[in-house]
């Protein structure tokens, strides 16, 4: 299957959803004491086109103050440049989708380096491996150098790195192992298994937690909640896809990243005071905010 395709499709099926912000959880206020990180979304799109003002004050209510947006193209990282220069609360990361991955030239290097010049500019991200919807040797092997060159990149700019693992974590893994020994950041929306966990944390990463874990469905997701020290956890929406639990079905916003912390503060029996200020203090040490 075209992967490009399928991801257009995809983004299509999330702006044909009935968008009514009036569905969305209202939080009380009183909430000063939350501060939460958005650390991963994509709000440069077309599907916020109509109320991204709003959509970022909804998320300010819910105590979401800071959120990082991660581009997947070279088109959507310039957009995320903008978007960064724009709104003070809002970091960007560049880089390339392995979904979007084509042959790279030093021009292409240039140019994402020349991004990370701007204000707010703090990531190579979202880079990484998906072997979900790609079966063809070739274009895994394009995947793979892309995400290699990305990470020299990052070294080369001393920069963190937000990596996508998709149905690839043997690959992933053995990169990070060897190319990517001296690199750092967050493998964003983490579906492996605890063993897997266990051997990025020995590597010094972070692991991102995302709308999943609210799903009935979400039992090894659940095991390494639990399992991840607290200063390696990090909260992401993923926005507009990967919504919560109980509003599947719409386009996901960063507000939402508080049912995502509620979440992840009852598996671990903490408060969500104390969880969003642990989680938001990681947001700052990996990615500098």
């Amino acid at each position: 299957m075209n992967t490009v395709a399928n991801c257009n499709k995809y983004r299509e099926k999330i702006m044909e959803l009935f968008e009514n912000p009036d569905t969305l959880p209202v939080f009380s206020g009183g909430d000063e004491d939350i501060f939460l990180v958005d650390t991963h979304c994509h709000i440069d799109g077309e599907e916020y086109d109509h109320d991204r003002d709003g959509m970022i004050a909804r998320a300010a209510r819910a105590g979401v103050k800071l959120m990082v947006n991660m581009g997947d193209r070279m088109e959507s990282s310039q957009r995320s440049v903008k978007l960064a220069a724009r709104y003070e609360n809002v970091y960007t990361g560049v880089g390339v989708h392995p979904e979007e991955a084509f042959p790279f030239t030093q021009a292409d290097d240039d140019r994402l380096a020349a991004w990370t010049k701007e204000p707010r500019v703090i990531a190579i991200g979202e880079i990484g491996l998906d072997y979900y919807w790609e079966k063809d040797e070739d274009k895994r092997q394009l995947q793979r150098d892309i995400f290699i060159r990305q990470l020299a990149l990052a070294r080369d700019l001393d920069l963190p790195v937000c990596i996508h693992d998709r149905d690839a974590h043997g690959d992933v893994l053995k990169i990070l192992q060897t190319e990517g020994r001296q690199n750092r950041g967050v493998v964003h929306c983490f579906s492996g298994s605890v063993e897997l966990a266990r051997e990025l944390l020995k590597l010094g990463w972070y692991l991102g937690v995302d709308g999943p874990i609210t799903y009935k469905n979400a039992k090894k997701g659940i095991e390494v909640v639990r399992e991840i020290p607290l200063d390696r956890l990090l909260l992401e929406t993923d926005s507009p896809y990967l919504t919560p639990h109980p509003y599947r079905g719409r386009r996901n916003e960063p507000g939402l990243v508080r049912v995502v912390a509620e979440k992840v503060a009852e598996l671990r029996e903490m408060s969500l005071a104390d969880l969003a200020a642990r989680t938001t203090k990681n947001a700052k040490e990996i990615y500098g905010l």
